[in-house]
């Protein structure tokens, strides 16, 4: 195992502190990156930080993480945590511990929106905390 921690993001985090940000705030996924690496640095740990808009990438980058022996994942999978069962699939197909990560409350927001493919099978789920969520997150690995 390596003190690495992926931080994997799914669709449009790339446009965060432009896309609603009523709902998701005015960080960008860059300040969050920062904030995730200053505070891993004082944990001993390593970030490595990747976002795509492909639902590919994101399964190709877990197990990516498997066979690197990473720490854990940190994963927002944006909307495909409603939708993919792919998602879910190579989740359960690794051993690295995988935490769900949501800027807002998904429970508080549109009725789709309240299952979570990815959270039935992570290790644990951070929601609703703005960018604190990632450090939270973070904060459960030192724990693991």
């Amino acid at each position: 195992m390596t003190s690495t921690i992926y931080v994997l993001n799914g669709p449009n985090l790339n446009l965060l502190g432009l896309r609603e940000p009523e709902i998701y705030g005015t960080a960008t996924l860059d300040d969050i990156a920062g904030m995730l690496e200053d505070r891993a640095r004082d944990l001993g740990f390593a970030i490595d930080m990747r976002q795509s808009n492909h639902e590919g990438h994101l399964i190709d980058w877990l197990h990516e993480a498997q066979a690197e022996g990473a720490r854990a994942v940190l994963l927002n999978a944006g909307g495909y945590t409603h939708t993919s069962v792919a998602l879910h699939d190579a989740i359960k197909s690794i051993t690295v511990p995988v935490i769900e990560v949501h800027l807002s409350d998904p429970k508080a927001r549109e009725a789709f929106r309240h299952h979570s493919f990815v959270g039935l099978a992570a290790a644990k789920t951070v929601e609703g905390h703005g960018p604190q969520s990632y450090l939270l997150a973070l904060e459960a690995v030192a724990e693991l």
